[in-house]
């Protein structure tokens, strides 16, 4: 297919890039408010207790941060601890860490509300963020330059996926509410379509990318999944679902496998080798609810699926047809919301997703918070939650960057980049 030229890239001056506000309060600036609004503490299940925020901060009063790391080291070169508990031991201190997270950066760049996030693979300080008119923000938030900022059609033009081309970091491929997967550089000309819908009524609402294998995956609102190669060659087009294709996502590890998610309940798992049908799937995964997301975890062995409710699993990738992990969690779906989807930590197995408080949810307390949740991935417990009070939205996408430092959140028209106390005013 022909490239098509995007609409020139423009400086835009309406992104509002600020850095995090002195009058931003301390945990214990917040006691007082904190022991009115009832959240969860960290280290304690969300199926079994709720404690306060000023109480779950408390409990994070450990010895210092170094200690254990340095503690942990020391075992393992004395062979006293095995390289889990070395692991173990420098989550912890991360987890400790959370503490000290605050928001240091804010964009607020569109007119409608932010629908896709990717950080930058080799870039630790740099994003790009896909809006529902088609928008797209590329932001270094390390330099004091105003992000380049790529504008869309409009209605009609919602980013859903995003992903820098790990070939050329220059470059990024999205899929789109326009019809079309493509690649795209960061001047916003279109250099190649892999795959273009002829009608409106069917358009991209997912992609990945594999390096190894130089393919490209993308799924369609009518339950198609396409796998094409780097040059744009259609490998093949199957009906893989019976409804939208919300996600897939090839194995980091081992990238022949495939799990795609959709609105039809189920998230099916395949082997790009065997591929021959929609039946040709090596598992598939029923849910109670439509699922908005299964992602992988950085090593390949587990699988975390988000439905549309008030789910989250924990799949182990050596024993599918074992019962998942399963970890309660307020996230429903609302139309005009961009749907919540939990993501992994890069480097630990945490897991990160933002709260909606619901009502109707068994644990939920009066004045609950619209939190960050982290948790274990192992355990399913909760370990931390974020929250800044001038910042009290949804916050529907976030993400750590590669170095696993720096978290971006996606809170409707907003964007926000949470740092270490120190490291944030420092940057």
């Amino acid at each position: 297919m022909a490239p098509r030229k995007r609409p020139e890239t423009q400086k835009t001056p309406e992104v509002v890039v600020r850095p995090r506000s002195k009058r931003n309060r301390t945990p214990r600036e917040l006691e007082p408010e904190a022991k009115k609004l009832c959240v969860k503490g960290p280290g304690s299940s969300r199926r079994f207790d709720s404690g306060c925020l000023w109480a779950g901060l408390s409990s994070l009063r450990v010895p210092p941060l170094c200690s254990s790391i340095v503690r942990a080291l020391h075992q393992h070169k004395l062979g006293t601890a095995a390289w889990p508990s070395l692991q173990q031991g420098l989550q912890q201190s991360f987890l400790n860490s959370l503490a000290s997270y605050r928001i240091f950066q804010k964009a607020a760049p569109f007119d409608r509300r932010a629908t896709s996030l990717a950080w930058h693979p080799t870039h630790p300080s740099t994003l790009a963020v896909g809006s529902k008119g088609g928008d797209i923000l590329l932001w270094n938030f390390g330099i004091k330059d105003k992000p380049t900022f790529i504008k869309g059609i409009g209605a009609g033009g919602s980013i859903t996926g995003l992903k820098f081309n790990p070939l050329n970091t220059n470059q990024f491929f999205t899929s789109s509410m326009e019809g079309t997967t493509r690649l795209q550089d960061f001047k916003g000309n279109t250099l190649r379509v892999f795959a273009s819908s002829d009608t409106c009524n069917v358009w991209f609402c997912s992609l990945d990318v594999s390096v190894k294998s130089r393919l490209v995956v993308t799924g369609d609102n009518v339950g198609h999944v396409i796998l094409l190669n780097m040059d744009g060659r259609e490998l093949w087009n199957l009906r893989m679902h019976k409804k939208k294709v919300t996600h897939v996502a090839l194995n980091p590890c081992c990238d022949w496998l495939l799990a795609t998610a959709s609105v039809d309940q189920t998230v099916k798992i395949w082997d790009l080798r065997q591929v021959r049908g929609k039946s040709s799937f090596l598992h598939s995964l029923p849910h109670r609810h439509p699922v908005n997301a299964a992602h992988f975890s950085p090593d390949g062995a587990q699988l975390l699926t988000t439905d549309q409710k008030s789910e989250i699993r924990v799949y182990s990738a050596c024993r599918w047809d074992c019962p998942p992990s399963l970890i309660p969690h307020p996230h429903r779906h609302f139309q005009h919301l961009t749907p919540i989807k939990a993501s992994w930590h890069p480097r630990y197995n945490l897991i990160v997703v933002g709260r909606y408080p619901d009502p109707n949810f068994k644990s939920c307390s009066p004045h609950e918070l619209r939190t960050i949740d982290v948790f274990d991935g192992s355990s399913g417990k909760i370990m931390y939650q974020l929250y800044d009070p001038e910042s009290s939205g949804i916050m529907s996408l976030n993400e750590f960057n590669p170095m696993g430092d720096t978290l971006a959140s996606v809170m409707g028209y907003h964007i926000l980049v949470w740092s270490p106390e120190d490291a944030g005013t420092q940057k």
